[in-house]
């Protein structure tokens, strides 16, 4: 293994996993840290874990075992991934993670870099924008769990992290490489452990991939990995097989727990023409909904590739959670999908597409998925997986703002045929 990736969800994992596949990387995304080694031919190693919302504690804790298997199977480089919309409250857990890999692994500095062209996020002057607008206004200020209500990065890790966070402006990095590693090696030099890095395009993020070939940590959303396979490829150390994805066969279902401006348009037009099921957090917290209810539901009608949706208005979902608790709504609503995934998938489901970082996670977890072998891009950070474990199916996870608003549709014909 060259490239060692910690992602703190699992769509972020997929995200980036894609990303490094299509860079030419033989790419495996693991479902937590293994037990075992890693298949000899793995060149990027990716961890996917369920960190973004826990405790700082254990995020780090997580992320620090983590970090040791990925070192144990010959990493020689670590990428701490994150959504690029930053996600994370003002407690964490980005700054403390980032903060304990650079002491675990001793790096000078590390670029701070949630910036992803292809779906809009871009980074100016230390500020995140979202298809042009600023973060705290695109919609994420409403994120049920992590709201972003500043778009500001250095100010908003400043409230997570001990040190000072340092800044290389938009200036230096359309300079080219040497000028931001120049500008890297200043502030470490002043301490600084941690710098925002600019960006606004493709071009930018494939410099500053130049500029950190041999950096021992890279933080950043999947953008930051465009310009990495390219240093270990200048070393003559990619083999070209790249990864192994076969289609699946078999009927399929729809689940979306996010609740995302672009994900609820993406469910209002996919239940135009295929059967759906809303699922309220009050009924799940009452039990007026099942999982016997949706399970019956979607193999009733199981030839329509039938979609169950949580996919409520953010003021519903703030209403529910201050009624029972913002911790007990998403722990039932991740345990409801998770164990209508396992139904379905013992049930003969062969293609499954989950909307929803939280949902994802829960989905992937109650699966036992091990690992996934990387397929062919969906749209722009989604790719198909196959899974490997008890139950060997063909997954889609999209994060909640990812996609077009066909992506459903466009995913099933991804995954397979019926």
């Amino acid at each position: 293994m060259l490239l060692g990736c910690i992602a703190d969800d699992f769509t972020g994992a997929s995200d980036l996993a894609n990303t490094l596949a299509k860079g030419g990387m033989a790419t495996m995304q693991f479902v937590g840290v293994p037990d075992g080694a890693a298949p000899a031919s793995c060149e990027a190693g990716v961890v996917a874990l369920k960190s973004r919302t826990i405790p700082v504690a254990e995020a780090v804790r997580q992320s620090l075992a983590a970090c040791e298997w990925l070192l144990s199977q010959g990493a020689t480089q670590i990428l701490f991934k994150y959504c690029s919309t930053f996600d994370s409250t003002k407690e964490g857990n980005i700054g403390p993670v980032a903060e304990a890999l650079i002491a675990r692994l001793g790096a000078d500095v590390a670029v701070v870099c949630p910036v992803f062209p292809a779906t809009g996020r871009t980074l100016f002057n230390g500020h995140l924008f979202v298809n042009g607008v600023l973060l705290n206004e695109s919609g994420m200020q409403n994120h049920p769990l992590t709201p972003m209500t500043d778009p500001d990065i250095r100010r908003w890790l400043r409230h997570q992290t001990r040190g000072e966070v340092g800044l290389v402006p938009f200036s230096t990095v359309r300079q080219g490489a040497e000028a931001i590693r120049a500008a890297l090696g200043a502030e470490a030099a002043a301490g600084r452990r941690l710098a925002v890095v600019d960006a606004v395009g493709d071009d930018d993020l494939v410099a500053i991939g130049a500029a950190i070939d041999g950096a021992k940590l890279v933080t950043g959303g999947s953008g930051i990995a465009l310009g990495l396979p390219a240093n270990f490829r200048r070393r003559g150390l990619l083999s070209g097989n790249g990864t192994s994805f076969t289609p699946g066969h078999g009927p399929a279902a729809v689940l979306s727990g996010s609740c995302s401006n672009q994900s609820r348009a993406q469910v209002k037009a996919y239940t135009a023409k295929h059967p759906g099921l809303a699922v309220m957090p009050d009924d799940v917290m009452s039990g007026a909904m099942t999982v016997d209810q949706a399970f019956d539901h979607v193999m009733s009608r199981i030839g329509h590739a039938p979609m169950v949706y949580s996919s409520a208005d953010p003021a519903e979902v703030k209403a529910a959670q201050e009624r029972h608790g913002k911790d007990r709504v998403a722990e039932a609503i991740e345990g409801f999908f998770g164990e209508l995934a396992v139904r379905l998938a013992d049930a003969g489901i062969a293609r499954l597409v989950v909307g929803g970082g939280e949902t994802s996670g829960a989905v992937v977890t109650a699966l036992e998925v091990e690992c996934f072998h990387i397929g062919p891009e969906i749209d722009p950070g989604v790719p198909a997986l196959a899974a490997e474990g008890p139950r060997p199916i063909r997954l889609a996870l999209k994060s909640g703002n990812f996609g077009a608003i066909d992506f459903y549709d466009k995913a099933l014909a991804a995954l397979g045929d019926a």
